[in-house]
């Protein structure tokens, strides 16, 4: 396989999860949740350098965390920028050719075969975006309250890391930024590229909620991390 790199960027605030500290930064089994994140990537790719992009005003607390818990694990700090877009463009900045995935830095509980998926799609066909299929029934809103019943069956939930060909990434990051950017794939796709969708894994959440914090406690507890069928 050509030169593997990840970005894994982590820019979120506490808000939701009710907390003073940045939730990339609270524990989780014993250790920051980030901590766990990037070493899912270096149980797959031992020799893999995660380019690892903070807000800059992070990055003292992060190194004191580095310190704390002796974590080994060499990786490139880079400062974020004014949005996610301008943040991954950053860190592509630090890479200059191979398959480039990126990761949340809040998705710890990615699989190593949800990892090995997207990067060895991407090297094959160009790119690889994870997803699982909905569970629920969904219905779509519109500005006054009302609903509609939607086909659950054609829509699925986007995971990360989404890997791609360092060339044509960088190249789609030089168009102007846009609002409906909410991910690389968007990006992607609006430089022109087809989108390939590869199975993730169920356990792959964002963690945003105190749920989720505790979710992901027990998943690591239980020393599972294994892919899940859609």
């Amino acid at each position: 396989m050509e030169n593997i790199h990840v970005i894994v960027v982590a820019g979120g605030s506490g808000t939701r999860m009710k907390s003073a500290l940045p939730k990339q930064f609270l524990t989780i089994a014993g250790r920051p949740l980030l901590m766990h994140t990037l070493e899912q990537f270096a149980g797959v790719f031992p020799d893999i350098e995660p380019v690892l992009v903070l807000p800059k005003d992070h990055h003292s607390t992060w190194n004191d965390l580095v310190i704390e818990y002796s974590f080994k694990l060499k990786h490139k700090l880079v400062s974020g920028g004014e949005t996610r877009f301008h943040s991954v463009k950053n860190g592509l900045a630090q890479i200059t050719s191979g398959i480039v995935g990126v990761h949340d830095g809040v998705r710890p509980l990615v699989s190593a075969d949800t990892i090995r998926n997207c990067f060895e799609k991407a090297a094959s066909i160009g790119n690889a975006v994870p997803v699982v299929q909905l569970k629920d029934s969904i219905r779509k809103l519109d500005s006054v309250g009302n609903s509609q019943a939607l086909k659950r069956e054609e829509y699925v939930l986007v995971q990360t890391p989404q890997c791609f060909r360092v060339e044509e990434m960088k190249n789609a990051f030089n168009q102007e930024y846009s609002s409906a950017f909410t991910d690389c794939a968007s990006v992607m796709e609006k430089a022109g590229h087809k989108i390939n969708l590869v199975e993730g894994n169920s356990e792959n959440l964002k963690i945003t909620t105190p749920e989720d914090l505790q979710y992901a406690e027990l998943h690591f507890s239980a020393g599972s991390n294994s892919s899940s069928p859609l």
